[in-house]
């Protein structure tokens, strides 16, 4: 089963022509490598010119303890506390630490020197002409809305400034190492390296907006997992700068830890000196009350009985007072539902118990002993948490001095030698792939949207043969050249077939004669119509020097411009144009005395004469009939150059006297679509096209690649 033509078709222009595709790389090898090259020359220009960014850190380790001494147990204990380090990440980036590196470093102001857009900064840190200055302190008043203002130098050795505002009125006047004030400005300059003249851009920034700046610069990392070391690092300009910033941070971050640590110490004391002068007071007033019912009782003393039972009592009152010191501490830091809460009220809840058994055990004893005990039960209670109080205070007062933190600075700040931004070889081979992938990419978008014909199989597919291939010619394009401003020229000077007859385009032109020999035998006559679709498609050039190529054969050749608007023949035949056709056709002159010879033997020209009005009603005219039978009768070949088809429609009129239409289309520019209007317009005024030309036509490797043939060089050399 045989398949049809039109899926061969679709199928061959689904598939990808990798031949081609190479073969337009090739073609645009000069666009591709220059494109590339600019990009090249453009990233080692960027990564000289971009102003290195470095890069410094520091090493800080959280200890999973809090402060206090290993001796003091449980006081010890009370005070231990465990961070996650995604915690103390944000501490270290909270405004509370980053705004006292703000204050301390003056970070509010910002000053920077001028240098030209672009470049200008870059080419100062090359030559080594780099400004520097450090601005300790900057005040403005409060009115200001957008504090910006210049500072120029006046003497950089003096080390003289003025204070410029927006205005570019003078604030104010200093000197390096003085407090410049004047009203409510106020400007210290502690350092300035800079030459006579130049600029600094002075600036004042809030806050938070300081606050901000090094949120975005600072980096803060867990190394490992769990490890409870920190990383941090900071990226700026100016290293000894970056290391400063970064070592009051790791500085601040410290010293609030030790601070807070402490601060918890200091809450406990402040507490038990609450209640010291209450428990005081409660033990004088037992030791009172005892003494009193002593003397009126005469000094009665307790059984051993009683004792012991005072004993377990008292022990027990001292347990659970030291239980309510606990959990009014605990309860800070635990919910009642923590098992360490839980705990610590079942063992209230046991004390209590044992506590409720002995009061029902003392209630046995005679009256005066159970007072007796009593009393004395509530002395010695009071006196034993006096005493456990006064310890507490000596133990957080130790556990106070004693507090170092669980924050320890492992690794001061220091910057790397190196600049971290920009990664100078990265940003080069990155800039070249761009351009080379850039300058691809437009070469295939090129070809892509290119719609003009390059391979004659296209134009025979529409039903119009390709008669000839006529290459580009380098020697004609030189022609072109050499003609400008000459006035006198030869035809030797202007035409192809005369000034090189090797060439190739000549070569195909002959071709062109031999199939004209056989196309023109069922003609009606010998009279020859070249048009095209559109202008600048070299009809004329065709037209010249294919009549040349004729009259060298020894025919005898008129060739006829029937471009009456735009008609420019006469420079390649290097003749007057006038009289000329449009002449004979108004009647101003006869066919005799419009014929002119360029100076190949056969061949004689009529231009196309004075620019009329009404070219086509001219066309119409009996005359063009009757000039074109007296050509026909008199020459062997008549050729006439006409204009472009969709343009006019002088063609159609020209053809309707012409025996064989011939197209010609140039080479890349004109598309299928449009040869085929072409074709049908012709078609539809009667017209048959006998064939086409392909003008202008480049060897191309996309052409070669993809399975075009192309044309060959066979010509001698001559010495």
């Amino acid at each position: 089963m045989s398949v049809p033509h039109n899926t061969q078709v679709k199928q061959d222009s689904a598939e990808i022509d990798l031949g081609k595709l190479f073969g337009i790389l090739i073609d645009n090898r000069w666009m591709i490598i220059a494109v590339t090259f600019i990009f090249a020359v453009v990233g080692i220009a960027y990564a000289l010119m971009a102003t290195p960014i470095y890069k410094a850190d520091a090493l800080i380790q959280v200890e999973q303890k809090s402060s206090g001494m290993p001796a003091l147990g449980d006081m010890g204990e009370l005070f231990a506390s465990e961070s996650s380090a995604t915690t103390e990440i944000e501490i270290i980036k909270s405004r509370m630490i980053l705004g006292k590196t703000v204050d301390a470093l003056n970070l509010t102001t910002v000053a920077t020197p001028n240098y030209l857009p672009i470049v200008g900064k870059g080419l100062a840190r090359i030559q080594g002409n780099k400004r520097d200055i450090v601005i300790s302190r900057f005040e403005v008043p409060e009115y200001i809305t957008e504090p910006v203002f210049e500072l120029k130098v006046m003497d950089g050795e003096a080390g003289t400034f003025a204070l410029i505002d927006a205005n570019e009125k003078t604030v104010l006047d200093g000197r390096v190492g003085e407090l410049a004030q004047q009203g409510d400005f106020k400007l210290f300059v502690t350092a300035l390296s800079a030459e006579n003249d130049a600029a600094f851009t002075l600036a004042k920034r809030s806050r938070l907006g300081a606050i901000e700046w090094l949120q975005q610069n600072l980096s803060v990392s867990e190394r490992g997992k769990q490890t409870g070391i920190l990383q941090l690092s900071f990226t700026g300009e100016n290293r000894n700068e970056i290391e400063e910033i970064l070592n009051d941070i790791s500085q601040n971050y410290f010293l609030q830890n030790v601070a807070r640590n402490s601060a918890e110490a200091e809450n406990s004391l402040q507490f038990l000196r609450t209640h010291l002068p209450d428990i005081k007071a409660q033990l004088t007033a037992s030791e009172d009350t005892l003494n009193k019912f002593r003397q009126e009782n005469e000094s009665i003393d307790l059984g051993l009985e009683a004792k012991s039972t005072l004993d377990v009592m008292v022990t027990i009152e001292a347990q659970l007072n030291e239980l309510t010191f606990k959990e009014s501490e605990i309860s800070q830091r635990f919910t009642r539902e923590h098992p360490a809460y839980v705990a610590l009220l079942d063992k209230r809840r046991t004390l209590l118990g044992e506590r409720e058994r002995l009061n029902r055990q003392i209630q046995k004893l005679p009256k005066t002993q159970r007072e007796v005990l009593r009393m004395t039960r509530d002395v010695e209670v009071n006196q034993q948490i006096y005493v456990q109080l006064l310890n507490k205070v000596q133990e957080l007062n130790i556990v106070k001095a004693s507090t170092v933190g669980n924050v320890r600075i492992l690794d001061a700040a220091q910057s790397y030698s190196r600049a971290v931004k920009p990664k100078k070889p990265l940003i080069v081979v990155l800039a070249t792939l761009l351009g080379g992938m850039l300058a691809v990419a437009i070469a295939l978008l090129r070809a892509a949207f290119h719609r003009g014909v390059e391979n004659p199989d296209e134009i025979e597919a529409i039903g119009l043969p390709v008669y000839a291939s006529v290459p580009m010619s380098d020697w004609q394009i030189e022609l072109e050249k050499k003609q400008k401003g000459k006035k006198q020229l030869t035809v030797n000077e202007t035409l192809l077939a005369v000034s090189n007859p090797a060439d190739l385009s000549i070569e195909a032109l002959r071709s062109l004669r031999t199939s004209l020999h056989f196309a023109m035998m069922e003609a009606k006559n010998n009279i020859i119509m070249i048009s095209g679709p559109s202008p600048g498609i070299g009809k004329s050039f065709v037209s010249a020097n294919m009549a040349a190529v004729v009259a060298k054969s020894g025919s005898k050749v008129l060739v006829i411009d029937a471009d009456m608007r735009k008609g420019r023949m006469e420079n390649q035949m290097a003749v007057n144009p006038k009289p000329g056709l449009s002449d004979f056709l108004s009647g101003q002159t006869d066919i005799e005395s419009l014929l002119k010879k360029p100076g190949v033997e056969g061949m004689d020209f009529i231009g196309r004469g004075d620019v009329p009005p009404n070219p086509s009603e001219l066309l119409m005219h009996p005359r063009f009939k009757q000039l074109m039978d007296w050509a026909s009768e008199n020459y062997d070949i008549v050729i006439v150059d006409t204009p472009p088809i969709l343009a006019v429609t002088d063609p159609a009129i020209v053809g309707a006297h012409a025996g064989t239409t011939l197209l010609v289309g140039r080479f890349g520019q004109n598309s299928v679509k449009e040869i085929e209007v072409t074709k049908q317009r012709f078609e539809q005024n009667g017209i048959e096209v006998k064939g086409f030309i392909l003008n202008a036509v480049i060897r191309k490797a996309s052409s070669y690649y993809g399975g075009n043939y192309g044309y060959y060089n066979y010509s001698y050399e001559s010495k």
